[in-house]
């Protein structure tokens, strides 16, 4: 005959102790309670599985590491945690919340929300490698600005991201280059993001870019083709329309600046220029080239010289034509060993690979979002470094905001 189960009461609230909790009995009665609040609808009613809960919670905050880590590994695989149970080890050391940050599949994103905003640089990792976590969540991880959340994030191809967080992470790259190759992987980048980013990305970053975002306009102006004489009947009175179709049509090159340029022809202004660019030379060139002059710009200011090539080749010059600025910008020609320099070298190889459509998709949305878009405003909010109020502005103006703020701050 079994012997009838020890129900000595416990001592009251207040009431003195013989002696000290064992740690057997304290982390059997953890593990007791937690078992109950696992089970299932059928054997434990709403209430009761509350009131376990809340007791849990209460020996939980007084409990040691490993028995906390011992009931979130309990709990990691549970149908539905009770709130204030998985809001209590989600805030608790990593070893604690590692458990259901990795194995619970039913934690919402208030929870992950308040975790990311409450704990540590390991949490928020371990958050930005579940699979599925939603947008809300990532524009969370994303708002800390932590390169190796970031870097975890764009790696975990179920995170969903969504506008905001990708244009974050975009002006990231400018000073992580290493998160660069990652985002360029991205189903969810879009043009608007991969061509604010070349300005500061490397040759490879900038191969990469060119390669998979440089499309053709062919199927706009096929669909557009009867747009052209309607707007030049009604002479081109809408702005919108004409800057519209402007970053359509297929020819590139300035007439209306060529018949007013001291030059013949965009060829000649080039061949002027290998002798020499300075600022006058180099506006001209740009108008010729259908272009503004804060585009051109930065076209001649960028150190790695691929823009270079792509205003050649949109503008259908031969590659003579490229060598001829690199020469009138004093870029070397050779190395040490009188082989051709690599810089050289890459941005020819960057002139022969793309298309002349290509090129001038990449050209016309630099000129779009470099120059169209920077109102009086937002030219101040980019000196000013005025980022907080980006929602307030169009795609190409933010565009602008990152790819030129720090060359209007010099």
């Amino acid at each position: 005959m079994n012997e009838p189960a020890d129900l000595t009461p416990a001592p009251a609230e207040g009431e003195p102790i013989a002696s000290a909790p064992s740690t057997r009995s304290r982390s059997t009665l953890l593990k007791r309670l937690a078992d109950v609040v696992c089970l299932p609808a059928s054997r434990v009613n709403g209430f009761e599985r509350a009131m376990t809960a809340d007791l849990l919670v209460e020996m939980l905050r007084e409990a040691s590491p490993e028995d906390r880590a011992k009931v979130a590994r309990r709990l990691a695989n549970l149908a539905e945690i009770p709130g204030g149970l998985s809001r209590l080890l989600l805030r608790d050391d990593f070893p604690v919340a590692r458990a259901l940050l990795e194995h619970s599949t039913t934690l919402g994103d208030a929870d992950l929300i308040d975790c990311v905003l409450t704990t540590t640089l390991e949490h928020r990792r371990m958050i930005a490698l579940r699979r599925g976590i939603s947008e809300v969540v990532v524009d969370a991880l994303v708002m800390l600005g932590e390169d190796q959340v970031i870097e975890a994030l764009l790696r975990n191809d179920l995170a969903r991201m969504g506008h905001d967080a990708i244009e974050t992470i975009v002006a990231t790259t400018r000073d992580n280059p290493r998160l660069g190759p990652l985002l360029l992987k991205r189903s969810e980048l879009k043009p608007s993001h991969a061509y604010v980013m070349f300005w500061w990305s490397d040759a490879d970053c900038r191969r990469l870019i060119l390669q998979r975002f440089a499309v053709s306009r062919e199927v706009l102006q096929e669909a557009v083709s009867d747009v052209f004489g309607m707007a030049a009947e009604e002479g081109w009175q809408d702005p919108l329309t004409r800057k519209a179709l402007q970053f359509i049509e297929r020819r590139q090159r300035n007439r209306l600046a060529i018949a007013k340029s001291p030059y013949d022809s965009l060829d000649e202004a080039i061949a002027a220029a290998a002798s020499g660019i300075n600022r006058e030379l180099a506006e001209e060139i740009s108008y010729l080239s259908g272009v503004k002059p804060m585009t051109g710009a930065k076209i001649f200011t960028d150190p790695g010289g691929e823009p270079l090539a792509i205003l050649c080749k949109a503008t259908g010059l031969p590659r003579a034509a490229l060598r001829a600025l690199w020469r009138g910008l004093r870029r070397p020609e050779t190395d040490t060993t009188g082989a051709m320099a690599p810089a050289l070298e890459r941005v020819l190889t960057t002139f022969d690979m793309i298309a002349v459509d290509r090129a001038q998709t990449v050209l016309r949305y630099w000129n779009w979002s470099l120059s169209s878009a920077l109102t009086p405003a937002l030219l101040k909010a980019i000196r000013d470094g005025d980022h907080e109020g980006m929602d307030e502005y169009s795609i190409p103006q933010r565009t602008a905001m990152l790819a030129l703020s720090r060359d209007l701050a010099r």
